[in-house]
């Protein structure tokens, strides 16, 4: 049996705090932990919720860069992992809800790297 890092529910937990930092970079400046009920629709509908992030990601990094500073450099290494973390494969959408907790530790170990390297931009 492989270890719950190797699994697509924790990677696509990884992407999914690395698609939300963006975005929490361009709209407040900092990132915001996700709620249960976030976390529920995504693990529910993942490609449409990623698909979502994705459409305006370009957006999300202009507006991140054009704070400056800390947040700008924050958004620019977030942007290059959602890159990384892309599997090169085609995403299915298939639903990930029975691997919740999966998702969610590979969630949190995303962001908790996130908080240990921009100390006070990540709640």
């Amino acid at each position: 049996m492989g270890k719950v890092e190797d699994g697509k529910p924790y990677q696509w937990g990884r992407l999914y705090a690395a698609l939300r930092a963006v975005r929490g970079f361009a709209s407040a400046g900092r990132v915001v932990a996700v709620t249960d009920r976030e976390l529920r629709d995504t693990v529910s509908r993942p490609r449409s919720v990623f698909e979502g992030f994705l459409r305006t990601a370009g957006q999300d990094v202009f507006a991140a860069r054009q704070r400056g500073g800390p947040v700008a450099e924050a958004a620019a290494v977030a942007f290059a992992d959602v890159a990384r973390l892309i599997p090169p494969r085609r995403m299915d959408g298939d639903q990930i809800t029975p691997e919740v907790e999966h998702f969610r530790q590979g969630y949190e170990a995303q962001l908790a790297e996130y908080r240990k390297a921009w100390d006070g931009l990540v709640d």
